[in-house]
């Protein structure tokens, strides 16, 4: 299977360009635009379109895109807003593939502007013309020798791509750049991103043979979808580094009415980064210092610092900035100090931090770097200088940057000072060695790269929606919600929040509804004293606010004069609730329990979250919580406990049992399916979930809910697509093999491996054009950890787990249609393997919305060709090519 070239390639790498809106006026856009494409030395047809001039600065120019002498690939519009509607229809109408469109005046701008900007995507659309911005500072592309932009500073070329939300940010790091030698594939301003947004500019990059790392800024995001579908492919494909503004609620607003973009949560935000497996920096220095790190090939094995200095003081700063950002410092082995004691003086530090001491000279450092480097128990290293008189700063950065190629670990250096150690930092840049001006900062960074070991780990992982929960009733489950839902309400009743807890498994204590007083002793009796009580209501999220919860009532008596005394009470506290009476349950009480908060909620920008923490009634006061996107697994669940403060709580305290976390965590796994399954569900509050070594206990829960919108998917509320369990059959081939036909998945890797290398060499030709042996690591990663909604891997086993066949998708850059690649093993081809698996790839194609899948086959593969026709599939030629035959069949 060969992938087309991509849809976004005539406007990164453009054969031709034209300038809409180009002048001679001076400091107009359009001349300061032409100007930099001239200057930039691009050397392919370059035109200006202004019904105003026959040439601007010597570049031929025309009153249209259409009256030039042919299409072009791409074109730059410099146009007032209202023109732009217009400027796109003449291009797209004459064929033109790609713009930019750097005006400003769209959405940002109200409701006039909005108008205009759906014009624009209407006539973009029409054409299948594709735009990145508006309201953007534009492109560059150093190698294409390519600056489509206003900004006063070029790039040079490099193997690091930006792309930024902000045009600002975008022409800040250029100003910056060359004072710090840093080079760029790619400079991308995306602007309000209104057809072309992170995730496609992602995917392209993604694959760009010239980039290493991408760099993005970001602020907001319109489709979070999308955005993590991109991003996830990327970061398998190489180091994603990012800066996100907006972490706090000020800098979200200003955010939103930058870019008209849509800010959610800052720690959801976290949540996604960790999952697509990226790194995140909260300043623009790191950014650039992280990716080169990353870059650089040196396996991340783990976060164990060692530091090497010539002063105690750093050595201290840097230590506390670790203890900070959880970064442990690397203890060093017995040998290490052994080789410390024999190469350094009496009384150096004996531990990390190393100090070398003030009057090291250069040998010394180099003996202490060798040394704490080769000791197993350090994953990365920072050196760190401050100014002597005795040895210049320059010597030791000399010797630093001749060992630096040796050194297979991550390698920062922080020269503390200014003005004498200035030349010994530009011999760091020079070597490529990521150097900071303080120890915090550059401790923060190397959290920062040992993040991306972890988050790498979390990328990898393809849950499904089912997480083996024991007695889930999804009919049930469904009712409840309908049921409030017809009644037209927004939360569940106490009682109906439990029952759907329970639908899914989890330990909960049972509620009774009593609209009065006998009622409630009636039920307190039946539960058993002491008994709770609770105002029913589903306007009160927080019921011991207003009075609303009574605790460990003893007799009948109790219960119905509090009954009494709870409604008026709660009537005075909160006059405008609606009250349903109260409910009564049996106390739950254990002698170790930890009150935890497990849940759900809703952000703006990534839809379902799933929540844990610690719980109580002081749970906004602690703000002790961590967030993961669903669906989860046992490893992210474990991922999301540990990062918070409760983890420690459910380990052995002061003489108490360890709580029972397996069982914690079967929570969260329930949770997660619930809103995997339950799109109405919009928030969702197990508080306090009560942990001891007997296993856990929900007392109190609160459901919010709301219809879908219309037309939603099934997962339309989901970030991240979970993996197809719908998609897994069990078939009988025409010799009686049972096979399993369903969705790859991560851990396919070693069978996949293993079906390659079983393949024929006629086998393995016909499906890869060579007759490759194995599968490179490279491969196997992008074969088996698979975006599904953006392709699809159906593989065939047997009983004994071996594969047998694979057929698989990907979609095309027109969103529309697909190319698949199918091959089955030798000793089943002839057995009907092969047309169960193409069908239901293209039954699943059909069913996410594609309208046509095509292949290139090899004439000489008349197995395949005859398969192809008897499923309906058209044979044509491919030009140029006599040897490949394209077989192609509309779904729709």
């Amino acid at each position: 299977m060969v992938r087309m070239e991509h849809e976004l390639r005539p406007i990164f790498d453009p054969a031709s360009v034209a300038v809409v809106g180009a002048s001679e006026r001076e400091g107009s856009l359009g001349r300061v635009v032409m100007q930099n494409i001239i200057e930039g030395g691009f050397s392919g047809p370059l035109f200006a379109v202004n019904p105003r001039y026959d040439q601007v600065m010597g570049v031929p120019c025309f009153a249209a895109v259409s009256q030039l002498p042919q299409p072009v690939d791409l074109i730059v519009v410099v146009t007032p807003a209202s023109a732009v509607p217009g400027v796109i229809e003449d291009a797209g109408a004459y064929g033109v593939p790609g713009g930019v469109v750097l005006s400003a005046g769209f959405s940002e701008m109200g409701e006039v502007g909005r108008g205009l900007e759906a014009a624009m995507l209407t006539n973009a659309r029409r054409h299948g013309l594709r735009l990145i911005g508006p309201n953007c500072v534009g492109i560059i592309r150093p190698r294409a020798r390519l600056n489509a932009t206003f900004s006063f500073q070029g790039a040079a070329a490099g193997r690091l791509a930006l792309l930024s939300q902000s045009g600002a940010v975008c022409t800040a790091i250029l100003d910056w750049a060359p004072a710090h030698s840093v080079g760029f594939s790619s400079v991308v301003s995306m602007g309000i991103a209104a057809d072309i947004g992170f995730g496609e500019a992602l995917d392209f990059l993604a694959s760009d043979s010239h980039t290493d790392a991408i760099l993005l800024y970001i602020e907001g995001i319109r489709d979070a979808q999308s955005f993590m579908s991109g991003l996830r492919a990327a970061a398998r494909a190489k180091p994603v580094v990012v800066v996100k503004a907006g972490r706090h609620s000020g800098g979200a607003k200003a955010a939103a009415s930058h870019t008209g973009s849509i800010v959610g949560t800052d720690d959801v935000f976290d949540a996604a980064l960790r999952r697509a497996g990226v790194v995140r920096v909260l300043e623009l220095d790191q950014l650039f210092s992280v990716a080169t790190i990353l870059s650089s090939q040196h396996v991340v094995e783990g976060g164990r610092l060692g530091m090497v200095t010539n002063a105690g003081g750093p050595g201290v700063l840097a230590a506390d900035r670790a203890a900070d950002v959880d970064i442990p410092l690397a203890e060093l082995s017995p040998s290490t100090i052994a080789v410390l004691d024999a190469a350094l003086p009496p009384h150096w530090s004996r531990g990390n931090p190393v100090d070398v001491l003030g009057d090291a000279p250069p040998e010394r450092y180099e003996a202490a770097i060798q040394a704490v480097v080769a000791d197993e128990g350090v994953d990365g290293l920072l050196v760190m200088f401050t100014p002597q008189a005795i040895t210049p700063p320059e010597r030791i950065a000399e010797q630093l940057a001749a060992m630096a190629p040796g050194i297979e670990k991550p390698l920062l250096a922080c020269w503390l000072g200014e003005t004498q150690v200035a030349p010994a930092r530009e011999i760091l840049r020079q070597a490529g060695i990521p150097q900071f001006n303080t120890p915090e900062a550059a401790v923060e960074a190397f959290a920062a790269v040992a993040s991306y070991r972890r988050n790498q780990e979390l990328l990898r992982q393809t849950p499904g929606p089912i997480s083996g929960i024991p007695h889930r009733d999804l009919p049930l489950a469904r009712s409840i919600i309908a049921g409030a839902l017809a009644a037209g309400r927004e939360e569940l009743r106490s009682v109906e929040a439990r029952d759907l807890m329970a639908a899914y498994g989890i330990p909960v204590v049972r509620a009774v509804s009593a609209r009065d007083a006998a009622e409630a002793v009636a039920a307190a009796e039946a539960a058993g004293f002491p008994v709770a009580m609770k105002i029913n209501s589903a306007d009160i999220s927080h019921k011991t606010d207003v009075g609303g919860v009574r605790l460990s009532l003893a007799n009948a008596e109790e219960v119905a004069a509090e009954f009494d005394a709870m409604l008026t009470r709660v009537a005075t506290n909160a006059p405008t609730a609606r009250l349903d009476g109260v409910t009564v349950e049996a106390m739950h009480t254990v002698i170790h329990g930890r009150e935890l908060l497990a849940g759900a909620m809703r952000d703006v920008a990534f839809g379902a979250a799933v929540v844990f923490g610690s719980g109580g009634t002081l749970v906004e006061v602690l703000r002790d919580r961590a967030i993961a996107l669903p669906p989860l697994n046992e490893v992210i669940v474990q991922d999301l406990v540990d990062r918070t403060r409760a983890a420690k709580l459910l380990g052995s305290l002061r003489g108490n049992p360890p709580a029972d976390r397996a069982a914690v965590e079967a929570v969260l796994l329930a949770v997660s399916q619930l809103v995997c399954d339950l799109p109405e569900v919009m928030e969702l509050d197990i508080n306090p979930l009560v942990a001891s070594e007997r296993g856990v206990m929900a007392v109190d829960a609160r459901v919010s809910i709301s219809p879908p919108p219309e037309g939603a998917g099934r997962y339309s509320h989901l970030a991240i697509e979970p993996y197809p369990e719908d998609l897994e059959s069990h078939q009988q081939l025409s010799d009686g093999t049972a096979v399993e036909i369903r969705a790859i998945r991560p851990e396919d890797a070693d069978a996949e491996q293993d079906f390659v290398r079983r393949l024929s060499p006629r086998s393995r030709t016909f499906r890869f054009r060579n007759a490759l042996q194995e599968l490179s690591s490279e491969m196997l990663v992008r074969f088996t950890q698979i975006d599904y909604r953006r392709e699809m891997a159906l593989v065939a086993v047997l009983e004994d787990g071996s594969q047998v066949g694979v057929a698989r998708y990907v979609v095309a850059p027109d969103q529309r249609s697909a190319e698949f690649a199918i091959v089955i093993s030798d000793e089943l081809q002839g057995k009907g393997l092969g047309t169960l698996m193409l069908r239901r790839l293209s039954d699943v194609a059909r069913l996410r919305g594609l309208t046509r899948i095509f292949g290139e086959v090899q004439q000489q593969n008349i197995t395949m060709l005859e398969l192809a026709r008897d499923l309906g599939f058209v044979v044509g030629p491919v030009a140029g090519d006599p040897a490949i035959v394209r077989v192609e069949k509309r779904l729709d």
